[in-house]
């Protein structure tokens, strides 16, 4: 089996001969071909500094900062949208376009034969919270419904044409990131996410299945609340960094019954932080052993930024490999 047949087979629960893995840099295992959009050039960021802040923009229109030398992310401190007035006569970025398709084929042209190829998508939540900033959005939830519906539909144009895009450059997934949740809970009612938000996944989750495409999505903090929701509309993987802010074999018993996969590091906030030699690869034989089946292994690619130096991540990677070895007498299996 190459990459791209364990990933579909992990993605399928198809019994896979051992999970997925996504490991970038230091010769370490990748069985994917990502392909994210702010690398293409298809658009050219400006960045200065003033001060300890850094300063860029971004495709939307809005104004980011950060400070130097912090997290790579930043903050939003000037949206696009920042009053209704302008929605009308918004403009954004074009979706589908012949340059995009050919940034896309070109990058995958370029990786290891057999790779699952992934292209990173923008998403609803994502975007329109940046085009509004996001104290306003979560008002806006609330006050502006009609609105939100206007803004929510014309991003979803942008998305749907950029998942026809990546199908037409040859991509055999999506990946978006929306973040949802936080520790404890939603980041807004159940309830919201049904009206705003689940008509549009469903719709575009499903467009992205009729062009043969798996969907995959990222989402931070405690999305328990809508799990059943997300898989209703259709999502094949979900990427969690922290997957210990779930009742982990709850979680891994309702992924299989749903045939869902889970995408995850060691968890970046409760593991990987400690420097914990003994706890981190007990921590990382748990989690394999709980989600095998259905499970992608992956790094976390801001260690700085959560404190975790390589030794502390080298230690889960190479746990690991131990583990898949004991399953399958072969660690060299795929990429």
């Amino acid at each position: 089996m190459n990459s791209r047949d364990i990933i579909l087979a992990n993605l399928n629960r198809t019994d896979p001969p051992r999970p997925g893995m996504n490991f970038e840099g230091g010769g370490r295992m990748d069985d994917f071909a990502v392909f994210w959009p702010h690398k293409s050039g298809l658009f050219q960021q400006k960045r200065w500094v003033e001060g300890d802040l850094e300063y860029f923009d971004d495709e939307w229109g809005g104004l980011w900062s950060r400070l130097v030398g912090g997290c790579e992310r930043g903050e939003i401190c000037k949206p696009m949208l920042e009053d209704w007035a302008q929605l009308p006569d918004l403009h954004l970025p074009e979706g589908n376009t012949p340059q995009r398709v050919a940034a896309i084929q070109t990058f995958f042209a370029g990786a290891p034969a057999g790779a699952f190829k992934l292209a990173v998508n923008c998403w609803v939540f994502e975007v329109s919270r940046y085009l509004r900033k996001m104290e306003v959005y979560f008002e806006d939830m609330a006050l502006y419904p009609d609105e939100l519906h206007e803004l929510h539909a014309k991003v979803a144009v942008v998305c749907e044409g950029r998942i026809r895009a990546a199908a037409a450059a040859g991509a055999d997934g999506i990946f978006i990131l929306e973040d949802l949740g936080t520790q404890q809970n939603l980041l807004f009612s159940p309830a919201m996410f049904r009206e705003y938000f689940k008509p549009l996944y469903t719709r575009l989750i499903g467009i992205t299945h009729e062009l043969g495409m798996k969907f995959f999505m990222h989402s931070c903090g405690q999305n328990s609340q809508i799990l059943d929701d997300l898989m209703d509309c259709g999502v094949d993987c979900f990427q969690f960094d922290q997957p210990t802010v779930y009742d982990m074999p709850a979680l891994a018993a309702k992924l299989k019954s749903r045939k869902v996969a889970l995408w995850a590091p060691v968890d970046i906030q409760k593991v990987l932080p400690t420097g914990d030699r003994a706890f981190i690869e007990a921590e990382t034989r748990h989690m394999i052993n709980l989600f095998r089946g259905g499970l992608i292994l992956k790094n976390y690619p801001d260690l700085h930024g959560i404190g975790v130096k390589e030794e502390w991540d080298n230690w889960a990677y190479q746990t690991m490999l131990r583990e898949m070895d004991t399953q399958t007498g072969d660690t060299a299996d795929g990429m």
